[in-house]
C-alpha cells in the first residue's frame, strides 16, 4: 500500500515543486529569494528539493516574495505533514481513506450542512421550547429561592460532569467541598481540585452569559484553564502538542499540527450556524465537535460540556446535566462514538435534547 500511496503522491502537486516553479516563473535565483525573505539560501534549496519542510513563517515570507497566496502554500504544507505521518505505514491508503470521511465531517464544506432533523427530534425541540416559555414565565424568583436553586443545580452539574470522567466524590461530598470548603478523608487531592475548579468554571460561564460574551478561542481556552488549573499547570488553557488516543474509543483524534486549522473551522461553524439551527442542536454540535477534535491533553469532556451549557444559557435554557452513572455514561460515550465513527449525530442530538427536557422540568418542579 505504501507503494500505491507514493505513486499517487508522484501525480500530486507538491510543495517543493510549487516553490521551485514560483521562483523560476518570477525569474529569481535562490540568493535573490534569500535576500527578500531573510531565509538562508541552503534552506531555500532544501525546501525546493523536498528534503526540508518550511515553517508557516517561512511560507509567509516566501508568499510575499512571489506575490502568491500564502493559504495555497499552507494547504500544500499540511498535505506534506500528513503524508509524512502515514506514508511508511503498511495500511497508509486505508488510513487516508478512513480519515477522509471524518475530516470532511469536521472541516469540509459538508460540515456546515447539518442533516435534517428527524420527527422524533423535532417533537423534542417543540417540547423544549414550550418548557422554556413556562420557565421564563415563572421568573423572576425571589433572591433567596433563586440562590438556593442555583446552588443545587450547580453542585449536581459539577458532581455529574466530574463523575463521567471517573471522579469518585459523592454528591454530598461535592457539596461540602464546593460550598463549605471541607476536606473529605480518603479522597485524593486531584478529586478535590476537580470539584473546586469545575465550580469556578461554572461561575465563569455564567459571567459570560451576563456579559453577553460570544463563544470564541479565548473563552474555550479560559474554560479549559479553569478546569485544569493547579492540577496540570503546564497544559491548562493550552492546545496539546502531542498525539493522544481516547481509551476505549475507535475514534482517533487529529494530530497536533492539525489543531489550529480545525479549531478555526470549529469557530467558523459556530458563527455560520448560530442563527440558523435550533440552539439545542447547536449546543450539541459544538459539544460533539470539540470532543472529536480533542484539542487538549486532558479535560476535553468537561470543557465540551461547559461549552454546550454556555450556548444553552445564552439562549435562555437551563443547564443540561448529562449523568455520570454507569448506564448513562455508556449511553453518552456510545452517542459520541456514533458521530465520530459513523458520522451519525442523531443519537447525540436526542441525548442532549432529553437532558435539556429533564433540566427544564426539574427547574419548574422547584418553583
Amino acid at each position: 500500500m505504501t507503494k500505491l500511496v507514493n505513486n499517487i503522491l508522484v501525480k500530486m502537486k507538491t510543495l517543493h515543486q510549487t516553490l521551485r516553479n514560483l521562483r523560476t516563473s518570477n525569474g529569481l535565483v535562490i540568493r535573490e529569494v534569500a535576500a527578500q525573505t531573510g531565509i538562508d539560501t541552503a534552506l531555500i534549496s532544501k525546501f525546493e528539493k523536498g528534503t526540508r519542510i518550511p515553517t508557516e513563517t517561512n511560507l509567509l515570507a516566501i508568499s510575499k516574495a512571489y506575490n502568491y497566496s500564502v493559504d495555497e502554500l499552507k494547504k500544500l504544507l499540511m498535505v506534506e505533514k500528513i503524508i509524512n505521518v502515514v506514508k511508511y505505514q503498511p495500511l497508509a491508503l486505508e488510513v487516508l481513506q478512513l480519515a477522509e470521511s471524518r475530516m470532511e465531517y469536521l472541516s469540509g464544506k459538508d460540515a456546515f450542512i447539518l442533516p435534517k432533523v428527524s420527527g422524533e427530534l423535532e417533537n423534542k425541540l417543540i417540547q423544549i421550547d414550550d418548557l422554556k416559555v413556562k420557565w421564563q414565565n415563572v421568573r423572576p424568583l425571589n433572591s433567596t429561592q433563586l440562590a438556593k436553586m442555583i446552588e443545587h443545580f450547580h453542585v449536581d452539574y459539577t458532581y455529574q460532569s466530574n463523575r463521567i470522567e471517573g471522579n469518585t466524590l459523592t454528591l454530598q461530598e461535592t457539596h461540602l467541598i464546593v460550598n463549605e470548603g471541607l476536606t473529605i478523608g480518603g479522597k485524593s487531592m486531584r478529586e478535590h481540585l476537580e470539584a473546586v475548579n469545575h465550580a469556578e468554571a461554572i461561575d465563569y460561564m455564567e459571567q459570560l452569559v451576563r456579559d453577553k460574551d460570544e463563544l470564541n478561542t479565548r473563552v474555550v481556552l479560559k474554560l479549559h484553564y479553569l478546569i485544569l488549573k493547579v492540577i496540570d499547570k503546564v497544559n491548562a488553557g493550552k492546545y496539546r502538542s502531542v498525539p493522544v488516543r481516547i481509551s476505549g474509543s475507535e475514534h482517533e483524534p487529529p494530530q497536533p499540527y492539525m489543531l489550529d486549522k480545525m479549531m478555526e473551522d470549529y469557530f467558523f461553524h459556530y458563527e455560520s450556524q448560530q442563527k440558523i439551527i435550533h440552539p439545542v442542536v447547536l449546543a450539541a454540535e459544538m459539544h460533539e465537535r470539540l470532543v472529536g477534535i480533542h484539542p487538549f491533553i486532558d479535560g476535553n469532556g468537561r470543557t465540551s460540556r461547559l461549552v454546550m451549557n454556555l450556548i444553552l444559557l445564552q439562549h435562555g435554557y437551563t443547564i443540561a446535566n448529562l449523568k455520570g452513572d454507569d448506564i448513562s455514561r455508556m449511553k453518552y460515550y456510545r452517542a459520541l462514538e456514533s458521530v465520530q465513527v459513523d458520522n451519525n449525530p442523531e443519537p447525540f442530538y436526542l441525548l442532549v435534547a432529553d437532558a435539556v427536557i429533564d433540566s427544564l422540568n426539574n427547574h419548574l418542579a422547584l418553583v
